[in-house]
């Protein structure tokens, strides 16, 4: 969606400064933040396509004030909310304050290493690919209010495709609760110049996963 998240081309942030010897996690908070995120994915009330919506909704100064994890808490706290798990009231106590709803599966602790598995997105397609790795594409200026996988640095652009990734889960539908509708998925290339302008790096190659809706003939 067209939200601060989608920060690629942004000017102004300064240089991406990489942290030395960074842990996984800077504070035990993040990892508990991890944990519940994979612990209520097992309820399958929601996907990981509705996971990154509700971060990508965020406000902008709460995106930008928050560190990565605190961004993952703010989306489950807005998941959990809009599922009727918890109201308001009760995550303002930081207790329950009625009785908890009801979920439709209940989490054995044998079955807690499979949360690590997002499992297979892989579906049978309803129509021949319409690319074929070294045809040229052309990007679509689309400008949804709701998910995408399209950053806007990568709009009505030319690239190549290099790779048919098989026929996937479309997440711009499966996040606004309109079905699956797989959809193929490709691996395009685009130059730097063609991203950036005549000012990139000439050697530079950026690759992108693009589904099939994205794309048409250059």
């Amino acid at each position: 969606m067209n939200s601060i998240h989608d920060m690629g081309g942004m000017d102004g942030f300064g240089r991406v400064e990489p942290e030395a010897n960074e842990p996984v996690f800077h504070a035990p908070w993040e990892g508990r933040v991890l944990a519940m995120q994979r612990v209520m994915s097992y309820a399958r009330l929601w996907t990981i396509d509705h996971e990154r919506a509700t971060v990508e909704a965020l406000p902008p100064v709460e995106y930008l004030s928050a560190s990565y994890y605190k961004r993952w808490f703010l989306g489950l706290e807005r998941r959990i909310v809009h599922y009727g798990l918890a109201a308001p009231d009760e995550i303002a106590a930081g207790r329950s304050l009625r009785p908890a709803a009801a979920l439709n599966r209940k989490l054995m602790a044998a079955e807690v290493d499979k949360m690590l598995n997002r499992g297979s997105f892989a579906r049978p397609a309803g129509a021949p690919a319409r690319f074929k790795p070294g045809d040229r594409v052309r990007t679509k200026n689309i400008n949804p209010r709701t998910h995408t996988r399209l950053p806007r640095y990568a709009r009505d652009k030319i690239g190549t495709v290099e790779a048919n990734r098989g026929c996937q889960v479309f997440p711009d539908t499966v996040a606004i609760g309109a079905g699956e509708q797989p959809q193929w998925l490709y691996t395009v290339v685009f130059s730097g110049r063609e991203l950036w302008g005549d000012e990139a790096d000439p050697a530079l190659r950026v690759s992108i996963e693009a589904f099939e809706p994205y794309l048409e003939p250059a």
